[in-house]
């Protein structure tokens, strides 16, 4: 439990560092759009090909075909839970409207797939485990900038097709086949050292900027005004969520690597993004900024409950 807790407020903490920057103005607006830029372009796509390529876990179609289904699955699992439990309690929860239900089941559905699972893959697993993470994060990829867009835009969003051609993706694409065409060892040796030391500046950044975009957020509204928003979220995505997640574990005949996979994320509070995207499609920006910081502030403590009690319930010893 100690290591699990370590490595969950060592995350964290990072987070923690880039809101104390944004609030001293040391980490400014304006470099936060050329930050994420060089990270999603070329930081990140760095990391995910010097995970993937001569990774043996990722030689295993098993670990190729099954993780992007699972990451569709697990998350419109979570769109429809979300959903419906807005449309049923909404008034009992203080929504309000039809974008306030949709913004709810979207935040709630989507959980952060990226930039903390991450870390703390590399942290608790081997390489395989991290690879495996990249591969099904691709199909929650697909998943939040198709069915996900066009639920937060009821059905009418637009220019979202362009979500699945983003350079990580292709970077996956690209390290999936330098393996399977077993041309790994032409590499140079000059080139994978570089690829390696830009990756590793992928995630502290996005950490960063995470806090930043955090610290902007609650800036933008009242977090104690929506606290029936909040109760009603964190008891989806913290605690129903995650035992779905871990029975889907537990019964669907997928590897051990894909297992660890789904306990990681049925840990997650719910992603960050969705803030950015409710406001450029029309959804509802407080209830969003009330999902993902309630969330994320209660997740410090199930995190590690859930990496603890995750691998039993899934039946992994």
């Amino acid at each position: 439990m100690g290591v699990i807790l370590n490595a969950v407020l060592g995350v964290f903490g990072v987070v923690l560092i880039g809101f104390v920057l944004r609030r001293l103005r040391l980490l400014t607006e304006e470099a936060d759009r050329s930050l994420l830029k060089v990270t999603v372009n070329l930081l990140m796509p760095c990391l995910i090909l010097s995970i993937t390529v001569g990774n043996p876990a990722l030689l295993h179609a098993s670990n190729v075909i099954a993780p992007p289904i699972v990451g569709i699955g697990t998350t419109v699992l979570g769109f429809v839970v979300g959903y419906i439990v807005g449309k049923t309690f909404a008034g009992a929860i203080g929504l309000t409207s039809p974008a306030h239900i949709r913004t709810f089941a979207f935040c709630v559905g989507m959980y952060n797939y990226g930039y903390v699972p991450l870390p703390l893959a590399q942290m608790l697993y081997n390489k395989g485990v991290v690879g495996v993470l990249f591969v099904h994060n691709m199909g929650v990829d697909w998943t939040f900038w198709t069915i996900g867009v066009m639920l937060i835009a009821g059905a009418s969003g637009k220019g979202w097709w362009k979500g699945l051609f983003t350079a990580p993706a292709l970077a996956i694409v690209v390290g999936l086949l330098i393996n399977f065409l077993g041309v790994s060892e032409y590499v140079p040796s000059f080139l994978g050292h570089a690829v390696e030391m830009l990756g590793q500046c992928a995630v502290p950044i996005g950490l960063l900027l995470i806090g930043a975009t955090i610290s902007d957020a609650i800036r933008l509204m009242h977090l104690h005004k929506g606290l029936k928003v909040v109760a009603a979220a964190c008891g989806l995505r913290l605690f129903v969520l995650p035992l779905m997640f871990l029975a889907l574990a537990r019964f669907l005949p997928v590897s051990d690597e894909l297992k660890k996979v789904i306990i990681l994320q049925a840990a997650m509070p719910s992603a960050i993004m969705p803030i950015v995207v409710t406001r450029h499609y029309g959804g509802d920006s407080d209830t969003a900024v009330r999902v993902v910081l309630g969330t994320s502030v209660v997740a410090l403590a199930t995190i590690p409950l859930w990496l603890k009690i995750g691998p039993w319930i899934a039946g992994m010893h």
